[in-house]
């Protein structure tokens, strides 16, 4: 999800074995020759529905069009402009305007990107898109739905309105889109340079380079919305090289008068007057070169029946020749097929990083799925040669990693990055050396929380890069400048946290006061590792300062004005959506202590009284996990909490909680993720917790144990970061109604811990897991607390 600090809704390669096999279960696939890619299911969130959502937020927001891990570019159907629809796409829309070359995965607060914007159509040339509903006639087509096709690498459709067949793919910079053309005197191939996703961008270049190429540039800055509705301040430009496979004899563009005075952000750009004004757009022929503040182009051709039209475009965020370079270096004189056979290669590389057997058909897709979505982001920022754009605006050369971009830091310290840490490790320090370079290149001096394309978004609240840089710190991740970083951190905290009144005040008291609490633990981490043994004990002594909110006569965590005075305590407080806490209520936000779970405890009156509540938190939990006041796993505050129960010695119930939100909260289905996909937050999870493990506390190397979905994951570990060649755990006895871990063993050795550590984990070996129908009381607690649990005996 995301909010606006300020206001308004939000919002390298996996190493591995690039062969899988599967094993076959009952009424499952068969396993031979089955791989990772054939259970990916990119249509899986592929919504922004509020109505199937029931909340504002809508739901998955990803998109079903051809990408590549990590890549640049997204080439992906587009079904709408305007709006809370940040991939551009949603599956019940019925006609699509397009398809851009660059997407956002799973954000809100009115996302950005969806740039150059392409569409084949017949007939006479219109230079709108018009609505959806028909009011305003434009070039946008309805398709045909059992056309539709997405699979890694690759996406298909039918045009229904001009009989088109359009398949997309793509490269890390560059895509590729195959036009089917009927036979018609009048078929085109057009371009809307000034569309953008929430807007468009403020000013455009092109150029016709020969007689089948153009190339250009497509300006956009926060007058032209995009991130936030211009709140995010995104300021970037997309550089393009483009071929076509047929010659440009008859091209020509058009050029629409918007008066300086207009606005034209997201609600301006699709408004009747703003598109009355683009559909009078001025035609212009017999020039080869352009610029203006909004701009298309378009080539006519007549075609035979079943004509295929291929377009390259290569892609840049530095410059024109950057754009060049990346299409020559990976995709030119290549055909789609070929194209199209490289993307699927460099997915199954990836995906193959982790192995599962067992499991349902379902069960592997919503997995792989959520593997392959914690794979769009951070993307690579940087061109095939290595230069990018940095936070002065500059050109950089390559340096000794892979910048990258999309931070969406609030979501993705909690999974995405914990899981980052074990299969790809040198992506966690690609992203930590661009936060750390764009506070220098930026002159800030500090970490931005939610970074997109160079810029400070100020999105969303807390400190969580510093949650990424202690985590990456304390696993062994330290290929970047650590004492620059650290200071870094210390600025950061500095300027957003507790210091000045022992917490935060309004209007998210609670929620600020507890994230910052938890990163000062995270800094305390690094200057503990560095042997700043004083600086640790401060940072260590700012981490209590979630005991500053907590007011024992209400018996939770309670917002304080800047006076410190207590808020007035209204009915229902703890289930009150937006009282001290962003996107949350108390409830759901005040479990958020997992840098001293022991002292929060203490604090809400001892372990049984803790367990009784924490059960009842889930136990109100309605069955859909829709948006909800209890355990909404829609939204990221609660995704640590399952974990609790370990830390409670109950951790039975974090095997039955994390079965069941598996189960529950995510379906092979395009609602199949309850709330926005984030970033890959949400699939992280998945990912984490369907294996048996997740961590309850990013920063420490501690892994809780759960229950594992499948009979058997192994991850590929990297030789180049750890020792061990791969970590598998197996599941014994396995079942649905199986959800109870009985015993373990730990490297053929008795294991009664209910957690396991990092380095265990990356030393490599083998977890095995005992599974039952009913709890173990005895596995994996304190044998003191077994007793006391026995006996019946209170705290």
């Amino acid at each position: 999800m995301r909010q606006s600090f300020t206001r308004g809704k939000r919002m390298g390669y996996c190493l591995g074995v690039v062969v899988f096999l599967a094993s076959a279960c009952s009424g499952d696939k068969e396993a031979e020759n089955v791989s990772a890619t054939d259970f990916v299911n990119p249509f899986i969130g592929a919504s922004t529905s509020v109505g199937a959502a029931g909340v504002y937020h809508g739901l998955g927001k990803t998109f079903p069009g051809a990408t590549t891990p990590y890549g640049m570019v997204q080439v992906s159907p587009n079904t709408i402009t305007g709006g809370d629809n940040s991939p551009g796409y949603s599956f019940e829309h019925k006609t699509i305007e397009g398809f851009a070359f660059t997407q956002m995965s799973g954000v809100g607060w009115f996302g950005d990107l969806g740039n150059f914007l392409v569409m084949p159509t017949t007939g006479k040339l219109k230079t709108i898109a018009g609505k959806e509903d028909g009011s305003i006639r434009g070039y946008r087509s309805y398709y045909n739905k059992d056309s539709e096709v997405a699979k890694p690498g690759y996406y298909a459709v039918e045009l229904t309105d001009y009989r088109i067949k359009v398949e997309t793919t793509a490269a890390p910079h560059s895509g590729m889109i195959r036009f089917t053309f009927p036979e018609n005197k009048e078929s085109r191939i057009q371009i809307d340079l000034a569309r953008r996703v929430g807007g468009t961008s403020v000013k455009q270049y092109i150029r016709k380079v020969d007689n089948q190429t153009i190339q250009g540039w497509m300006k956009c800055t926060p007058d032209g919305g995009g991130w936030g509705n211009g709140e995010g301040n995104a300021d970037y430009t997309v550089y393009f090289y483009a071929r076509f496979s047929k010659p440009l004899d008859n091209h020509g563009f058009w050029r629409a008068d918007i008066p300086d005075d207009w606005p034209r952000k997201r609600d301006d750009v699709v408004s009747e007057p703003y598109l009355r004004r683009v559909e009078k757009a001025e035609i212009i022929r017999g020039q080869t070169e352009l610029e203006g503040k909004h701009l298309g182009f378009f080539s006519d051709f007549e075609t035979h029946e079943n004509e295929e039209i291929t377009l390259q475009v290569g892609i840049s965020f530095v410059d024109m020749g950057g754009a060049e370079n990346n299409f020559r270096s990976e995709i030119e004189g290549k055909s789609f097929d070929q194209v199209r056979a490289e993307a699927l290669a460099l997915w199954d590389q990836s995906l193959s990083g982790i192995k599962v057997q067992g499991g349902t058909d379902d069960q592997k897709t919503i997995f792989y799925t959520a593997l392959y979505h914690t794979m769009i982001d951070p993307r690579m920022y940087s061109d095939v040669d290595g230069r990018f754009i940095g936070g002065d605006k500059r050109i950089h050369e390559r340096g000794t990693y892979t910048r990258r971009t999309i931070f969406s830091g609030w979501d993705v310290f909690r999974s995405q990055f914990p899981l980052q840490t074990l299969i790809n490790p040198r992506l966690v320090s690609d992203q930590l050396n661009s936060l750390i370079s764009l506070a220098d290149e930026s002159g800030r001096g500090y970490f931005e929380r939610w970074e997109l394309l160079n810029a400070y978004s100020g999105c969303m609240i807390g400190n969580p890069a510093l949650s990424v840089l202690a985590d990456a710190y304390v696993k062994g991740i330290r290929d970047y400048d650590v004492e620059k970083a650290y200071q870094y951190a210390v600025n950061t905290s500095a300027l957003f946290g507790n210091d000045k009144l022992g917490y935060t005040g309004p209007p998210f008291s609670i929620s600020n006061t507890l994230e910052y609490a938890y990163t000062d633990w995270c800094v305390a981490q690094l200057a503990d590792g560095l042997g700043k043994k004083e600086e640790g004990q401060r940072f260590r002594q700012k981490a209590q300062a979630y005991r500053n909110i907590f007011d024992p006569e209400k018996g939770w965590f309670r917002p304080r004005r800047n006076d410190g005075s207590w808020e007035e305590w209204p009915d229902s407080a703890r289930t009150k959506e937006w009282y001290g806490s962003i996107e949350s209520n108390p409830y759901q936000q005040g479990w958020f202590v997992p840098h001293d779970i022991p002292g929060m405890i203490e604090l809400m009156g001892g372990r049984s009284k803790t367990l009784e509540d924490l059960t009842n938190f889930f136990e109100q939990t309605p069955d859909h996990m829709l948006w909800n006041d209890y355990y909404n796993h829609a939204n990221e505050p609660v995704h640590l909490v399952p974990f609790l129960f370990n830390h409670l010695d109950a951790p039975w119930l974090t095997q039955k909680w994390t079965r069941h939100i598996c189960d529950k909260a995510y379906k092979n289905s395009v609602e199949g993720i309850v709330g926005n996909e984030d970033v890959g937050q949400m699939s992280a999870w998945y990912v984490l917790a369907a294996a048996g493990i997740h961590p309850s506390c990013p920063g420490s190397t501690r892994y809780e144990i759960t229950s594992p979905l499948f009979d058997e994951v192994e991850f590929a570990l990297d030789p180049q970061y750890f020792n061990g060649k791969s970590f598998k755990i197996k599941a014994h006895q396995n079942a649905p109604e199986h959800v109870y871990i009985q015993r373990a063993l730990l490297n053929g050795q008795p294991y009664n811990k209910c957690y396991i550590d990092f380095y265990d984990i990356v030393s490599g070996g083998t977890l095995e897991l005992f599974m039952g129908p009913q709890p173990n009381h005895d596995w994996g607690i304190n044998q003191q607390v077994a007793k006391t649990v026995k006996n019946g005996v209170e705290d």
